[in-house]
């Protein structure tokens, strides 16, 4: 054990401040919210414990929980690819050595920026509304828009896009990939007279894979966190009809507009659940589409 401490000393030390912070901050807090989460407690009157109720009514009686989980699960497989699609497309053209490439990635990086600001949900709501720029834009070709986010059929579409444009993220994660695939494969590919459609499945995307992987599991988990647009988009509520019921702003809303915290932090732990499975399930299947340049046969 002390070799072994000895050995990792210098890693400890480096990860010591986090390792401070999540035993002094966070270790405290998610404890209590196991506890809280067996218990019925309005922050108000002490907590009292009610065993496994709270899980039984979610997945038995709790159709909202259902919807929330819908609506959570459909963005995430819209909203995930899409975006992961889109930055490595802004990527491989930001690939090609244009000039001030330094200032195009700080524009196409913005939208991350100001994406989860309250700002923008607003403004993305004006956007989308009946009298909004994209109806205006329509009208021009004579297309009649409709209340995009006021329609249970399209508001969920309206967050997806939102999501697209907030690709500076995986964006920059991907150029830093295009940067290290050895150009000499593209040029022996050029030689055979290999297209630049199959150029792109045969070398970019095996060599660029573990970067996809890295934003897939990354892009997943902040999906299924998404809260501030959801919420400020939908007024809180989840309207129109539960279409924008995200899981978070279901989960916020238990805990601080109905003061059930106990049934809150049930949410909550299910939530962490459900992320962790879907990490696990991409870890699961890596080994079949991710390969490393030190792996061997």
């Amino acid at each position: 054990m002390k070799r072994f401490l000895r050995r990792n000393a210098a890693g400890y030390i480096f990860l010591s401040p986090w390792l401070l912070g999540f035993l002094l901050l966070a270790l405290g807090p998610i404890l209590a919210s196991l506890y809280l989460s067996f218990t019925r407690y309005d922050m108000v009157s002490a907590p009292r414990w009610v065993g496994f109720d709270n899980y039984q009514y979610m997945f038995a009686r709790d159709r909202r929980f259902w919807k929330a989980l819908s609506v959570t699960f459909q963005y995430v497989m819209l909203a995930v690819p899409l975006r992961l699609a889109v930055a490595l497309g802004v990527a491989m053209l930001l690939d090609k050595g244009l000039r001030s490439i330094g200032l195009y990635r700080a524009i196409f990086y913005l939208p991350s920026l100001l994406g989860a600001s309250i700002a923008i949900a607003i403004l993305w709501r004006q956007m989308f509304g009946v009298d909004g720029v994209v109806n205006q834009v329509l009208a021009v070709f004579g297309i009649q828009g409709i209340g995009w986010i006021t329609t249970p059929s399209t508001s969920i579409y309206t967050m997806v896009v939102l999501a697209m444009w907030q690709f500076g993220s995986p964006m920059l994660i991907f150029l830093a990939g295009l940067r290290g695939i050895p150009r000499d494969l593209y040029e022996a590919a050029e030689i055979d007279g290999t297209s630049k459609s199959r150029q792109f499945w045969r070398i970019t995307l095996p060599m660029l894979a573990p970067v996809v992987f890295f934003n897939l599991v990354l892009q997943t988990i902040e999906a299924f966190k998404t809260f501030t647009s959801a919420f400020i988009i939908s007024n809180g509520t989840g309207s129109p009809a539960d279409s924008l019921l995200f899981y978070t702003v279901y989960l916020f809303n238990e805990a601080f507009k109905f003061f059930r915290m106990g049934y809150a932090s049930a949410l909550a732990w299910v939530l962490l659940i459900i992320i962790a499975a879907f990490t696990a399930l991409a870890f699961a299947t890596s080994r079949y589409w991710v390969h490393y340049e030190n792996e061997r046969d």
